[in-house]
């Protein structure tokens, strides 16, 4: 495990190197996030009782998708993997004494991790700082901030290790172009990075709470703002770590398959 922890703190350190792409995205998520509350609130002036969440529990939601962003969208690209398999320098990887699968998953993680660390505290701060009906609100009990912590770092394994499914097609692929643009479309919105679940016509709902993609950033905000919680809670933890668990093995196996036949021409 010590080459693994390696690459995940040296790529962790490099990735804070980047300040002024993390301000700029700050300024950018600010703008995005003020932009989605008042959407919401003009909604619900109409009729706030004809919402699933309520509007605090909305905003909260909406601050922590801000702050959080790059720990859960689907959007981001790891250029390093993509062009390794694409151009063929996967093969200096692959004499490498170390799992590839691993290696790869270290990486993605600390690079999420890392971008999250620079821009989370200016924006939560600031969203506890705001005047209400927009301002953040803390979780209704120190369980439930347990459990979003908890929830929030099964969602980073599930994202990540659903994006390693995402670079490992490539190996069977000439583009990456079709897969990246359709799966991040789609995963991003059955995640909730749209519009929350919970809004969801309630037939829809049903089925997507139970994909993979609920267990992204749908389920730790939801808990945080106490829109999930107790033996719901718990369930949705499981199925947290059952898509967890599927995921992993689906891409361990993919990988195996595609190592075995891939071919790198050139010299």
């Amino acid at each position: 495990m010590k080459p693994y922890f390696g690459i995940f703190r040296l790529r962790f350190i490099n990735a804070l190197q980047y300040r002024a792409a993390a301000l700029a995205g700050i300024a950018t998520q600010f703008a995005w996030g003020f932009m989605e509350i008042f959407a919401f609130a003009a909604f619900y002036r109409t009729d706030p009782g004809a919402f699933p969440m309520a509007f605090s529990e909305t905003v909260s939601y909406i601050w922590l998708q801000q702050a959080f962003l790059a720990l859960f969208m689907m959007w981001f690209w790891e250029g390093d993997i993509a062009s390794s398999i694409t151009s063929g320098s996967i093969a200096y990887e692959m004499v490498r004494p170390a799992d590839l699968y691993v290696r790869w998953f270290c990486q993605a993680s600390a690079n999420r991790l890392a971008r999250a660390a620079l821009r989370c505290a200016p924006i939560l701060l600031v969203a506890f700082l705001l005047p209400a009906p927009y301002r953040m609100s803390l979780p209704p009990s120190i369980g439930q901030f347990a459990l979003f912590i908890l929830s929030a770092a099964l969602s980073l394994g599930v994202v990540v290790s659903f994006s390693m499914l995402i670079y490992i097609s490539l190996f069977f692929t000439l583009s990456p172009s079709g897969v990246r643009l359709i799966t991040a479309v789609l995963s991003d919105f059955l995640a909730g990075a749209t519009i929350p679940l919970p809004f969801f016509p309630e037939p829809v709902r049903a089925v997507v709470e139970l994909l993979p993609f609920a267990s992204m950033q749908n389920m730790p905000l939801r808990v945080y703002t106490g829109n999930i919680a107790g033996a719901d809670a718990l369930r949705g933890l499981l199925l947290q770590i059952f898509w967890l668990m599927m995921l992993l093995l689906a891409g361990r196996l993919t990988m195996k398959k595609a190592l075995n036949k891939v071919v790198v021409q050139g010299g």
